[in-house]
């Protein structure tokens, strides 16, 4: 038996992620994810966060 990633290739109207308003669309839905994937990326990279974290960390942690 294969995995569940092969299972929703040959049955994609199976995959909950492919449905945008109820509707059956994976167009859409590929749309929709790549947009919140741009709208939801941090500003700083992993770097610049832990870069400002380091600055603001209290020096004497007593």
């Amino acid at each position: 038996m294969g995995n569940w990633s092969e299972y929703y290739q040959d049955v994609p109207e199976e995959k909950a992620a492919n449905y945008v308003n109820r509707r059956f669309d994976p167009q859409a839905a590929e749309a929709l994810r790549a947009r919140n994937q741009r709208v939801l990326q941090p500003a700083l990279g992993q770097d610049g966060i832990r870069t400002i974290a380091q600055q603001h960390r209290p020096k004497d942690r007593r």
